[in-house]
C-alpha cells in the first residue's frame, strides 16, 4: 500500500503562482510514476503532468510552459509549481502514484484562480 498526502492548494489571482506538493509513504519500490490530475466540476478528471522516477516528463498542452512538475527520490516527494495561472485552472488537483500495475491517489486539494 502507499498513501498519498497533498499540500499547498488555495486561492490565486490570475497570473499568480502556486505550488503543490505530494509526499508517498508506505512500500515503495524504486521504478514508479508520479503525477497530477485535475478535476474541474462538471467534468472528468484530466492529466496535468507526470513524472518517472527516472525523470521523464509528461505535461497537458493547456499546461506546457507554466506548470513545471519535479520530485525527489529520496525524499519519496514530488512537486508541481504552477505559474501564470489562468481562471481555467481552477480544479481539484490530485496527485496520483503508480507502480507494479497499481495506482494509488491523494484526496485532492482544491485550486482556484479567481479576480
Amino acid at each position: 500500500q502507499v498513501q498519498l498526502v497533498e499540500s499547498g492548494g488555495g486561492f490565486v489571482q490570475p497570473g499568480g503562482s502556486l505550488r503543490l506538493s505530494c509526499a508517498a509513504s508506505g512500500s515503495i519500490f524504486r521504478v514508479n510514476t508520479m503525477g497530477w490530475y485535475l478535476q474541474a466540476p462538471g467534468k472528468e478528471r484530466e492529466l496535468v503532468a507526470r513524472i518517472s522516477s527516472g525523470g521523464n516528463t509528461n505535461y497537458a498542452d493547456s499546461v506546457k510552459g507554466r506548470f513545471t512538475i519535479s520530485r525527489d527520490n529520496a525524499k519519496n516527494t514530488m512537486a508541481l509549481q504552477m505559474n501564470t495561472l489562468k481562471l481555467e485552472d481552477t480544479a481539484v488537483y490530485y496527485c496520483y502514484f503508480i507502480q507494479l500495475g497499481r495506482t494509488y491517489w491523494g484526496q485532492g486539494t482544491q485550486v482556484t484562480v479567481s479576480s
